[in-house]
C-alpha cells in the first residue's frame, strides 16, 4: 500500500518538565517504552515542516531508522536503495569510516569555535584542499553555511568588488533562463523568473536581474554565435549596471535537469572578459565529481571568478558550503591593495568554518580525489545508459538524457508524487521526482545490482504512466464513439 501520511495531530497539551525518569521519555530519548512508528509521524505532521510542502497538507513521510552503504532502513524493516544521495550529497553512501572516524576524533577536540579573529586547523586544511581541487586560479575561500548561502556570499563579493574600487551602477546580476541557485533571498533572485520554483509566491518582491534564453544547444553539440546572441545582446546594453554573470556550469538542476554544451560555457567566458564582468559558477550540485569532470566547468577548461561549491562537500554529514574567489576578487572587494582603509565582507554566519564540519569535509574530499572516481562514475554512466535510453521510445517520455552519475527521464506530463513514491517504494527504492523529472543521482559507490533496482523502478514508474495513457486514451476513444453513436441514431 502507500507509503502512511502525515496525518496531522489534535492539539495537544505542552509537556511536562522532564521529570527525574529521564526527559525524552516516550520519545525514544531514553526511559520509557519506544514511541511506534505510528505515533512519530503524528507528532512528526503535528510539529515539522518539511520542505517544498504545506504545513495543511503534507505529502507522505517515511521514518528512517538507519543508514548504511546506498540502504536506507525505515523504521518497520523496510530497505530503500538510495538513488538521491540524499538530495545529491552523500556521494559515498552512508556510515563511511573514513568520515566517521573524522567526525569522532574531533568531537573529541573541538566541535564548534567562532570564527571571528580565531582560527584552527581542520579550516586551514579545508582551504587548502579546495584550493588545490578547484580550477585555478581560485585562491581565496569563504567557509559558509550551506550551498545558498555561498551563493549569496559570491553575490556579495560581486557587487562589493566594483562599489569598494570607486565603481558605482553595477549592481545587477546576469544569468540565464531556466536557473536555480538556492531558497535563500538573494539565491532566489536569480532563479527563473517565470518558471522557477518562487516565482508564483515571490516574484513581485525580488531584485530585478537581467534573464538571457535558457542555452539550446545540448551537451556534446556545438554552439554558434546564434546561441549566445541574447547573452551578448544584454551584455552590450547592460554590462555598465552588471555586477557578474551566474550560472550553473553544464547542469541546470532543480530548474530541470537541463544538460547544455561545453562550448556554451567556453563562450560566456570570453563574453564577461570581453565586457568586463565577473563570472560565477555554481557548482554546488556539480561538484566533486558528478558529471564525470571534478567541476562541471573543468568540462569547458574555464575558470570562474568566484565558484559556491556545497552539497558533496561534506559527503552528506553535515551542512556546509564554500565561496572560492580569485586573489583579484579578494583584493578588489577589499579597495584594493593601495586602499587606506581595508573593506570587510560583511557576511559571518555563527557557524562559519564549523570545525567539525570542516574536519569531515576535508576527510570527504580527500576520500573522493584518493578513490578511483572517475572510473566508478563512468560505471554508472554507461549502466544509466544502457538501462535508461530504452524508456524514450515510450509514449509517456519526453526525453532520457545521461551525463556521469546523471539519470534523467523526462515525462510528458507532471508526476503525481505520493503515488509515484509509493510504487518506487514498494520495489524497494527511493527516487524524489519533481515536475516531469524522474531522475536519480545514486552515491558512487553504488553497485551494479543496486543501479540496477534504482532504473529497474524508474521504468516501472514509466510503464504505470504509460499504462493509464492508455487506458485514458481508451475510455476517450470509447466516450467518442457512444456521442458518434447517439448523434447517428
Amino acid at each position: 500500500g502507500l507509503p502512511r501520511a502525515c496525518t496531522p495531530l489534535p492539539a495537544q497539551p505542552r509537556l511536562a518538565a522532564a521529570s527525574s525518569s529521564g526527559a525524552g521519555a516516550g520519545l525514544g530519548g531514553g526511559g520509557g517504552e519506544r514511541e511506534s512508528t505510528a505515533s512519530v509521524l503524528q507528532k512528526d505532521a503535528r510539529r515539522l515542516w518539511h520542505p517544498y510542502t504545506s504545513a495543511t497538507r503534507p505529502v507522505p513521510c517515511l521514518a528512517v531508522s538507519r543508514a548504511a552503504g546506498v540502504t536506507l532502513t525505515l523504521e518497520g524493516g523496510e530497505q530503500l536503495v538510495d538513488g538521491m544521495s540524499s538530495w545529491w550529497c552523500a556521494v559515498h553512501g552512508y556510515a563511511v569510516p573514513e568520515l566517521d572516524a573524522a567526525a569522532v576524533d574531533q568531537i573529541g577536540s573541538m566541535s564548534h569555535v567562532m570564527f571571528g579573529g580565531l582560527t584552527h586547523r581542520p579550516a586551514v586544511r579545508l582551504a587548502e584542499l579546495l584550493v588545490e581541487a578547484t580550477p585555478q586560479p581560485l585562491q581565496r575561500v569563504f567557509l559558509a553555511d550551506s550551498g545558498s548561502v555561498s551563493v549569496e556570499v559570491a553575490i556579495k563579493m560581486a557587487l562589493q568588488y566594483w562599489r569598494a574600487q570607486g565603481v558605482e551602477g553595477r549592481s545587477r546580476l546576469l544569468t540565464v533562463r531556466g536557473g536555480y541557485h538556492g531558497d535563500t533571498f538573494g539565491a532566489m533572485g536569480v532563479c527563473d523568473p517565470v518558471h522557477g520554483m518562487h516565482a508564483e509566491m515571490f516574484g513581485g518582491v525580488l531584485a530585478k536581474h537581467l534573464f538571457a534564453p535558457r542555452p539550446a544547444p545540448r551537451f556534446g553539440e556545438a554552439c554558434g554565435e546564434e546561441d549566445v546572441a541574447g547573452l551578448r545582446s544584454l551584455l552590450a546594453q547592460h554590462s555598465h549596471e552588471v555586477a557578474a554573470l551566474i550560472l550553473e556550469p553544464i547542469v541546470q538542476g532543480a530548474g530541470g535537469m537541463h544538460f547544455y554544451s561545453a562550448e556554451y560555457l567556453r563562450r560566456v567566458r570570453q563574453l564577461c572578459d570581453e565586457h568586463n564582468v565577473l563570472l560565477i559558477l555554481d557548482c554546488i550540485a556539480t561538484g566533486f565529481g558528478r558529471t564525470g569532470a571534478l567541476f562541471a566547468c573543468d568540462h569547458a577548461a574555464i575558470s570562474p571568478d568566484i565558484m559556491c561549491v556545497g552539497k558533496a562537500l561534506t559527503g552528506g554529514y553535515m551542512t556546509l558550503g564554500a565561496t572560492l574567489a580569485t586573489d583579484e576578487v579578494a583584493e578588489g572587494a577589499s579597495g584594493g591593495e593601495g586602499a587606506e582603509r581595508p573593506v570587510p565582507l560583511m557576511h559571518g554566519p555563527t557557524f562559519m568554518a564549523n570545525p567539525l564540519a570542516c574536519r569531515v569535509a576535508s576527510a570527504s574530499v580527500q576520500l573522493l580525489l584518493d578513490s578511483p572516481w572517475q572510473s566508478r562514475v563512468g560505471a554508472i554512466a554507461q549502466q544509466l545508459e544502457a538501462e535508461l535510453r530504452p524508456l524514450a521510445s515510450s509514449p509517456a517520455v519526453r526525453g532520457v538524457r545521461v551525463l556521469g552519475a546523471i539519470g534523467v527521464v523526462e515525462m510528458e506530463e507532471p508526476l503525481h508524487l505520493p503515488s509515484v513514491q509509493a510504487l518506487l517504494v514498494r520495489r524497494g527504492v527511493w527516487l524524489r521526482p519533481f515536475g516531469r523529472m524522474l531522475y536519480t543521482m545514486p552515491p558512487f559507490v553504488v553497485s551494479e545490482a543496486e543501479l540496477r533496482r534504482i532504473t529497474g523502478g524508474m521504468r516501472a514508474v514509466v510503464e504505470a504512466t504509460e499504462s493509464a495513457l492508455l487506458e485514458k486514451g481508451a475510455r476517450l476513444e470509447s466516450e467518442v464513439w457512444r456521442e458518434s453513436q447517439s448523434h447517428a441514431g
